[in-house]
């Protein structure tokens, strides 16, 4: 019998992959007034330029395990204890400028002063452009009450924090809510899932987990023993893990639950 619901944070109740791709287009548009460029174009080669410079710094295997993706990095302020975040804390003001001035010296203008502008822009746009899915509240507010509900999302705790706070509607719905960072290690690892289930003294045989990521919130559920739900809106490919069950909307997790009874 079900008794309580996972729900992962990011591209599952949060459109943090539109978040993102606004400020990018509000930030490259600013680069297409200034020096009449493609912002398409230059939203490509930062993006390639962050991935590169993200993977190339010695944090690098930190934020893979704990979950934060380098596009976080070119907005998160990384406000939170121990020595990693310490040195990402750190690492974040050069990195973002250096992503948005390599972007432009790719389409061949040499201007970090401007890259500088950029992206200190960008994490100004990400912050005016929070956005829920339309079906999130509703199909929440149908289960509060009938079952516990737990937000289990990887990430910095600060960002996340801050991605909940330009959201505030969502938080009560939640009885608890376990950030990667603050646990010490992120989905898919099954310990942070391990650790859900005895903060709502619960087995892995009660409990479902919503996500849209098969490579941490369906691999890491399954790693766990718990009943998989991969929400799947942009019609992407299946990989090598396998849900117990894939939707579109999340109005048809509601049925799937009824069966579980």
């Amino acid at each position: 019998m079900v008794k309580a619901v996972f729900f992962d944070l990011d591209d599952t109740l949060l459109w943090d992959e539109k978040s993102v791709k606004d400020a990018f287009e509000k930030t490259c548009e600013l680069a297409s007034v200034k020096y009449n460029i493609d912002p398409n174009e230059l939203e490509v080669k930062v993006r390639e330029s962050a991935r590169e410079i993200y993977a190339s710094y010695d944090t690098y295997d930190f934020t893979k395990m704990i979950g934060i993706n380098p596009f976080e990095g070119l907005w998160a302020k990384f406000l939170d204890e121990g020595e990693e975040f310490g040195k990402l804390k750190e690492i974040a003001p050069g990195y973002r400028k250096e992503a948005w001035t390599k972007g432009l010296s790719d389409l061949g203008i040499d201007d970090p002063e401007f890259g500088l502008e950029l992206a200190e822009a960008f994490p100004r746009e990400r912050m005016k452009t929070a956005l829920l899915y339309d079906d999130a509240i509703q199909v929440l507010e149908t289960l509060k009450g009938k079952y516990q509900l737990l937000l289990l999302t990887n990430g910095s705790p600060d960002l996340q924090q801050t991605k909940l706070d330009l959201t505030p509607e969502l938080v009560p719905y939640f009885d608890r809510i376990v950030i990667s960072g603050a646990f010490g290690k992120g989905k898919p690892d099954p310990s942070i899932f391990e650790h859900a289930l005895e903060l709502l003294s619960l087995k892995n045989n009660e409990v479902i987990m919503v996500g849209d990521n098969l490579n941490t919130d369906i691999l890491g559920a399954e790693r766990a023993g718990i009943t998989s739900v991969w929400i799947n809106r942009h019609q992407k490919a299946k990989g090598e893990t396998i849900p117990t069950y894939e939707i579109t909307k999340l109005d048809e997790l509601l049925p799937i639950i009824e069966k579980q009874q």
